[in-house]
């Protein structure tokens, strides 16, 4: 099964050195090897943003053109509100881009890796999935 891989483990990958983050590097460099991953239009532009130096951020956007960026449509948008609403309902907030992601992972039937503990919570009211750690 693919796996659409959110902002934070990217940047993870990319910018953080720290020894708790390694485990996530590891499974990221898997999912990449067995060609398993799935990336957004959103997610690269909140990659690329965090770049001001013009040669690491044509650097980092060559390495992220191997990744087939798959298309949101506008259904997604819909359903990304629709979600956004029913977790509001429940007193859950969150951001558009995780509603969006939340939405074409529903509809790509994929999981979604991430370690930000708000996909937790909305994970109680939508139909998303989350990927666990296979050492965890």
């Amino acid at each position: 099964m693919n796996v659409l891989v959110d902002t934070c483990i990217w940047s993870y990958a990319f910018r953080s050195k720290h020894q708790e983050f390694e485990i996530y590097v590891q499974q990221l460099n898997e999912l990449i090897e067995q060609n398993r991953v799935i990336i957004l239009g959103i997610i690269k532009q909140e990659l690329l943003s965090g770049y001001k130096d013009s040669s690491k951020f044509e650097a980092l956007n060559q390495y992220l053109v191997y990744f087939q960026n798959h298309t949101v449509l506008d259904a997604d948008y819909i359903e990304a509100a629709r979600f956004s609403n029913c977790c509001r309902q429940k007193g859950i907030q969150g951001s558009l881009v995780d509603f969006l992601i939340c939405a074409v992972a529903v509809r790509l039937n994929v999981e979604i890796f991430t370690n930000d503990k708000d996909f937790n919570f909305y994970q109680q009211h939508l139909p998303i999935k989350l990927y666990s750690l296979p050492y965890h």
